[in-house]
């Protein structure tokens, strides 16, 4: 039986943030029910613990847990922090959900300090199991048309979109789950061969300045979509 748990790398996420210590300010984008920020607590009891987060309830779950919560649109406002400010910043299952990337990672590039660590984790579109059902001619599962999901990725994909600024080091990759496998077999193949795994994690370390290379790439391209580049940018232009 497939264990769905699985697909949140709690494991994984709990050796990153391991990995980035020492740090004072974790900011989860998107922090859900706060399992993610719990783990950045267990390693670092001392850590203040931030979370952007729009969902009521989720909101009222997070603040009983002691987090300092904003209600952001994470697509369309500002983080409200000041530009280096955060030592480590989580967005686990959240980026699948969104359209608007090249704002958030201005804003998340912003925010974080030099030597700072950057954590993703999304569903692989290049998974064994969605290899299989592009074969057969089936939708693969992370971008169903009647479904939450509005993007897919891939290691590859996810770096050369990285690739626009050129202030992120990679600095370790992961694999959590292997579809259709029980757990004992999926947490064995997805430590193998983790480009084929159900969801891959990124460890990233923010090595220079940042320059605002994300909200100017969609205009220096001219892509032909109505991309959100900021209030204050007069760059919004609505493409046909």
């Amino acid at each position: 039986m497939i264990d769905r748990t699985l697909n949140y790398g709690r494991q994984i996420i709990k050796g990153f943030l391991e990995r980035s210590r020492p740090y004072e300010k974790v900011l989860d984008i998107g922090a859900g029910k706060g399992d993610d920020l719990e783990i950045a607590r267990e390693v670092i009891p001392g850590a203040e613990l931030l979370a952007l987060e729009c969902f009521k309830p989720n909101i009222e779950r997070l603040k009983r847990k002691d987090v300092r919560v904003f209600e952001v649109n994470i697509e369309r406002q500002r983080f409200p922090f000041e530009d280096e400010g955060i030592d480590v910043i989580m967005a686990n299952q959240i980026l699948e959900h969104t359209k608007e990337l090249f704002w958030i990672f201005h804003e998340v590039s912003r925010i974080l300090k030099q030597k700072g660590k950057l954590i993703i984790g999304v569903p692989n579109l290049a998974s064994l199991h969605n290899r299989i059902l592009l074969l057969l001619g089936i939708q693969p599962s992370p971008i169903k048309s009647y479904s939450a999901h509005v993007r897919g990725f891939t290691k590859g994909d996810l770096l050369r979109f990285f690739n626009i600024w050129g202030g992120y080091r990679l600095v370790d990759f992961k694999g959590s789950n292997f579809y259709p496998f029980p757990p004992v077999i999926a947490r064995s193949l997805a430590r193998l061969f983790p480009s084929m795994s159900w969801g891959i994690f990124l460890l990233l370390e923010k090595v220079g300045p940042y320059d605002g290379s994300f909200i100017k790439y969609p205009e220096e391209e001219g892509l032909e979509t109505n991309f959100y580049l900021g209030e204050d940018t007069g760059k919004n232009k609505e493409r046909s």
